[in-house]
């Protein structure tokens, strides 16, 4: 029988001690999570436009520049950007949506890999850094930061999008999104998994970027008032100096 414990995680302490998946555990999260990331953009298109046209306001003032995205999912951010004038990276943990991305952006040089630890890249190679509701899962957030700040060039570019999760506004609108869907098809509660993703909150995050990176821009959205409870996402874009 499945385990639905749900973990109680310290806040602001890293790395994050979150109970492993067992084998049963991680065919449920790598099958649910490429299939919302399938479904996200045909039914949720307000959001999607915000998680995906953020990173484009602020780019490189190049002609031609290097972006690196990490936690790149099955590609959906792709869809979006214009490669034609970048040499575009990504960094995915899951093989099967690794797989997804090479079968549909071929012209994208695509690794499997955990963005915690050493990413295989050389020093200050990017102009450009993207991070798509990502920073949220990750156990060892401040390794992840750093080797972000390693690979960006001096002057160059990270771009952000979290949830406002914990948030009352963000916990309504899983109820009606993600949590029915994982419900229908897994007939199981939905707090196990979702526990075991989000574990870092928008403070914790915002408080280790600011430590490292000048910011740019924060945007709330839909009601951009600077309220984490009131909104659904944040972008932030930040500057290596």
């Amino acid at each position: 029988m499945i385990d639905t414990t749900v973990p109680r995680l310290t806040r602001f302490r890293w790395p994050k001690a979150v109970p492993p998946l067992d084998a049963e555990q991680r065919r449920i999260s790598d099958d649910f999570m490429r299939h919302w990331h399938e479904v996200l953009p045909n039914r949720y298109g307000a959001i999607e436009r915000f998680n995906h046209g953020y990173s484009l306001r602020f780019l490189p003032n190049q002609t031609h520049f290097k972006t690196l995205e990490i936690g790149a999912g099955v590609g959906s951010h792709l869809a979006f950007e214009d490669l034609s004038r970048q040499d575009y990276y990504c960094v995915e943990l899951r093989q099967n949506m690794a797989d997804a991305i090479a079968e549909r952006f071929p012209q994208v040089t695509t690794t499997v890999g955990d963005c915690q630890r050493d990413l295989p890249y050389d020093s200050e190679r990017f102009d450009r850094v993207i991070v798509v509701h990502v920073l949220e899962h990750l156990p060892d957030l401040p390794g992840c930061l750093d080797e972000v700040k390693r690979v960006l060039k001096p002057g160059g570019l990270f771009s952000i999008v979290l949830p406002c999760d914990p948030g009352l506004a963000y916990e309504i609108a899983r109820k009606i999104s993600a949590e029915r869907i994982f419900k229908k098809r897994y007939k199981m509660p939905y707090g196990w998994l979702i526990r075991r993703e989000h574990i870092n909150s928008p403070q914790e995050i915002l408080s280790l970027l600011d430590d490292r990176f000048e910011e740019l821009d924060r945007t709330y959205w839909p009601l951009h008032i600077p309220l984490a409870n009131m909104n659904l996402c944040i972008g932030t874009t930040r500057v290596k100096r």
